[in-house]
């Protein structure tokens, strides 16, 4: 009968990096291999579970698919609704420089369309009206699966008209001071569309398809939802403040305010101070008043005199 606390070399030690196996006693291995076939049936539930979840979504994307196209059609409706709630966004609004903000009037529709399988990528296509700087009606930026299995991305070549080119005029201004906004990683708007180098972490594109497209009046609003939540209010609450400190150095000026402990304190020492005085000078004014009483009697004696 072998001892239930003889070794065996079995499972490897994922740490040890050389392929080394770790001796364990019978009951720990037995426990061990227990536990790593758990971990292959929840693994396998789970691979089960996103391929469910991918059909839920593919579902609940044809039903959303409308209501998207409604919308649209009721954002032109709202003039220059996109490009307000661009530059409304936090994390877009830096990249978008005075001419980019002027070219994005013209966006009239903004969507955004998951490939069928949705796992193998999507694209944001942006419609313009007629404008002064690109001949295109529809600007298009694609994220995919490239033929090593990698991401990649591609995009519609812009056919910019005479001096139209943002790119090249956003390069031109580079360099100059007093910029309205600082340019994240010295990328624009159009120069981000324009590249290609890291599809796999363009955070613009993520922004554009999971905050923008999902729900883009909450960025229209955002002034209108900043007075609902009281940041007009606080604004208010500054200029209280401010004539609060206006009033507190009036009374500074007058020499009296409301500390009164350490006024009080003080007045205190100052009478303790008059009281040890009186009490040192007491004899002598004693003194004082005695001789002064008895010169006014003496001016009395004086007045009652008849005279010789």
């Amino acid at each position: 009968m072998s001892s239930p606390n003889k070794k065996v070399k079995k499972l490897e030690d994922p740490g040890s990096g050389d392929g080394d196996a770790r001796d364990y006693d019978l009951e720990t291995q037995k426990a061990l291999e227990e536990i790593d076939g758990c971990q292959n049936q929840i693994d396998g539930l789970n691979e089960k579970a996103s391929d469910e979840i991918l059909e839920v979504e593919k579902k609940y994307n044809k039903l959303r698919k409308p209501y998207f196209q409604k919308r649209n059609d009721i954002i032109k409706r709202i003039p220059n609704f996109w490009v307000t709630a661009f530059v409304n966004h936090p994390q877009i609004a830096p990249i978008l420089e005075e001419e980019e903000e002027d070219a994005l009037r013209y966006l009239n529709k903004l969507e955004v369309e998951e490939f069928e399988d949705i796992k193998s990528g999507y694209r944001i296509n942006f419609h313009f009206d007629e404008n002064p700087y690109f001949e295109n009606d529809i600007l298009t930026k694609e994220f995919h699966l490239g033929s090593s299995g990698d991401p990649a991305s591609q995009s519609t070549l812009i056919r910019w008209k005479e001096n139209g080119d943002l790119t090249k005029r956003a390069k031109d201004k580079g360099s100059l001071k007093g910029r309205k906004r600082p340019l994240v990683g010295h990328k624009t708007f159009f120069d981000w569309f324009t590249d290609h180098g890291d599809p796999s972490s363009d955070d613009i594109a993520e922004l554009i398809k999971d905050d923008m497209w999902p729900n883009p009046l909450q960025y229209y609003l955002v002034p209108d939802i900043d007075i609902e939540n009281g940041i007009e209010g606080d604004d208010d609450e500054v200029d209280s403040n401010e004539d609060e400190d206006e009033d507190g150095d009036e009374v500074e000026d007058g020499g009296e305010g409301e500390e009164g402990d350490d006024s009080i304190v003080v007045v205190e020492d100052d009478a303790d101070e008059e009281d040890e005085e009186e009490e040192a000078d007491g004899d002598g004014e004693g003194v004082n008043d005695e001789g002064d009483m008895m010169v006014d009697d003496e001016a009395e004696q004086d007045d009652g005199k008849e005279p010789e």
